[in-house]
């Protein structure tokens, strides 16, 4: 019965701490990264489409990405939705292909990215705690319910915390790897 409650709040745990290597994964370093365009949709036939559903999408260099359209019609349509999306550069199209050229980054832009990983570490806390916050009331309701003792219930709920602290050092140590790399010119 505990078990499965420490389980689900592991569970809970593991699947923030992926969602902040996914937010992490739109913070640009020093060189370009496909993912700042995850969240670029584009008009396909009137339906919202993901970027990368309607073309190759590739990082040829540190500085470059080509997105490469299965339609040529698609050209002007991606570059409208990449300037919509105000990612930070302009698209350059050929006929063929759009290409972003990223310029480097100076250290302010690096240490608003630093503030921006920071404030997802936050939001990742926070969503432990909630899960912390679960996993006691779940604890709390056996106890109540006279499933276990009051002793039970203490040791459980000390267990939840040290799972909680545990989870939250994984994110610190993570949001100062992604800082360090960040600030590396």
């Amino acid at each position: 019965m505990l078990n499965e409650i420490y389980q689900k709040q592991k569970d809970g745990c593991e699947k923030t701490i992926a969602a902040l290597r996914r937010d992490f994964g739109t913070l640009r370093t020093g060189k370009v990264n496909i993912n700042i365009l995850d969240h670029v949709t584009v008009d396909y036939y009137g339906t919202q489409t993901p970027l990368n559903q309607v073309a190759t999408v590739l990082a040829t260099d540190a500085s470059t990405i080509t997105i490469t359209p299965w339609e040529k019609p698609m050209i002007k349509v991606i570059s409208s939705a990449i300037q919509a999306a105000n990612i930070g550069v302009n698209p350059n199209s050929d006929g063929e292909a759009v290409k972003l050229f990223f310029p480097p980054m100076t250290s302010e832009q690096r240490q608003e990215n630093v503030k921006h990983a920071k404030a997802f570490g936050e939001k990742a806390k926070v969503s432990v705690r909630n899960v912390r916050k679960d996993a006691m009331d779940d604890v709390k309701k056996l106890e109540k319910d006279k499933v276990i003792s009051e002793d039970e219930s203490k040791k459980a709920q000390d267990e939840v915390q040290k799972i909680t602290d545990t989870y939250t050092a994984k994110i610190d140590q993570t949001v100062k790897e992604k800082e360090a790399e960040l600030l590396k010119v």
